[in-house]
């Protein structure tokens, strides 16, 4: 890095190796007025608003050495069986009648692009976008993921302060629903390339270079100031520098506050890995301390009526409080666990999460199995509008028992659940339908890290 100059991002689209051509070129050009003042975690502390470097290629990814089957081991389920199972789910939200079953859908007009379209909002999110990605390169579909990442690239804004960011829609209120930049999509973005270029490397459609596309997705979370000038239009970078938890929007409104379910350690950790910057692990160790700092507020809040539930709100502000009007557990914060499973199965050595997996575990068993609510307060009372039984609640569930040390007898209820369930149908399908594609990779033991 060069004191007083930009960063060098990637653009998207760019033959890797001419990019470096442009880096080389750009470095020429810098050095007689530009001296390096890169510290340990790759900071560049030069210019206005700082930055961070971004390599120019991706280190292998390492993994852990095996996945837990939870279907087989838990369930006695066989391998066929369980693969017929996922194939099953993946085909009909993919493939399956677009009136009444798929959740993808392709572009009429446009042979290499399709997206994942909420029915019953009509509209498309970073959320079904990033997860059906991820889930696309999980099961090894490269043409379903190249169409999706085609859409995405084609949406982002070209240019403006916001480009290289996506627009999508988030809860300004509990009721009302407005266009954002919503990083929890970003985030899927970048983990989904990176899988992509370790597994596939060329893309299926030929107009993709997954590894350079990665790099411009993390240099923009990370240098967007930098890139702008400074601040342009309230657009920030993704991670706040003092805390290195990620905004709950990318922009000055939202400075102090973050939401739970756009934290990813496990993402964070195998950043640091693909680009060698040890800021992305510092982040992966703040998210698990917000999340032990929500959970303790939470806890505190409790009494012997409504005891410690295990919920988690949809934001808080960077000391973990909960933000008021969005102190309560609706479907947004459902994400916040499989988040954490996540981090246990790529992680290893990661912080155990046993002690709020059987707090959440045990608050729905006793709300009643198969009859518990969809939305609460944190103390556990349930919302006036919120008390019919979610199927994305349950496929939630069924994730987080993969890691709780409830009961045997109690767990395998929860797993069992998610077997049971039929792929979903009718205008609910889109966040029912991308929950069960989850729940269904992380219990079979196909969410690895490639």
């Amino acid at each position: 890095m060069f004191k007083n100059c930009y960063v060098w991002r990637v653009p998207f689209g760019c033959s890797l190796r001419f990019c470096r051509l442009g880096l080389v070129a750009v470095a020429l050009a810098a050095s007689t007025g530009c001296t390096s003042t890169v510290d340990s975690l790759g900071h560049d502390e030069g210019g206005p608003t700082g930055g961070t470097q971004v390599p120019l290629s991706l280190a292998p990814l390492h993994g852990p050495g095996t996945y837990d089957n939870v279907f087989q081991l838990v369930l006695n389920q066989t391998t066929a069986d369980i693969d017929d199972k996922v194939d099953g789910a993946f085909h009909q939200l993919f493939h399956g009648d677009p009136v009444d079953e798929a959740i993808f859908i392709p572009d009429p007009l446009k042979d290499d692009e399709a997206k994942i379209y909420d029915i019953y909002h009509s509209d498309t999110r970073t959320e079904g976008m990033g997860i059906g990605m991820l889930i696309a390169v999980e099961l090894d579909h490269q043409p379903e993921f190249d169409k999706l990442w085609n859409y995405v690239k084609r949406e982002m804004p070209a240019s403006g302060s916001s480009s290289g960011y996506y627009y999508s829609f988030c809860d300004k209120t509990s009721t009302v629903v407005v266009s954002c930049l919503d990083p929890y999509g970003l985030q899927m973005f970048a983990m989904a390339l990176i899988f992509a270029h370790d597994r596939w490397r060329t893309s299926a459609l030929g107009n993709i270079d997954y590894e350079a596309d990665a790099l411009a997705l993390l240099d923009v979370m990370l240098n967007k100031e930098r890139e702008n000038g400074g601040i342009v239009d309230g657009i920030t970078d993704t991670f706040d520098a003092e805390t290195l938890l990620v905004f709950d929007e990318p922009r000055t409104a939202a400075a102090s506050r973050t939401r739970p379910s756009i934290l990813m350690p496990a993402f964070y950790e195998l950043w640091a890995q693909a680009t060698g910057n040890a800021m992305f692990s510092a982040a992966a160790a703040a998210s698990r301390n917000l999340f032990q700092n929500v959970e303790q507020i939470v806890e505190q809040a409790g009494d012997a009526v409504n005891p410690a539930t295990g919920l988690m709100p949809l934001r808080a502000y960077f000391d973990g409080t909960p933000v008021p009007g969005f102190d309560t557990f609706q479907a947004e914060a459902y994400r916040i666990f499989p988040n954490l499973v996540l981090d246990e199965i790529w992680t290893p050595g990661a912080p155990s999460n046993a002690s709020e997996f059987n707090s959440i575990l045990t608050f729905f068993l006793a709300k009643g199995f198969d009859n518990y609510g969809s939305g609460y307060n944190l103390d556990g009372t349930v919302l006036p509008d919120k008390k019919d039984h979610e199927i994305a609640l349950v496929f939630v569930n069924g994730i987080t028992a993969a890691r709780s040390t409830i009961k045997d007898s109690d767990r395998q209820r929860f797993i069992q659940a998610v077997w049971d369930l039929d792929t979903p149908v009718g205008q609910y399908r889109y966040y029912q339908g991308i929950m069960q594609l989850f729940a269904l990779c992380i219990l079979s033991g196909k969410m690895q890290v490639y």
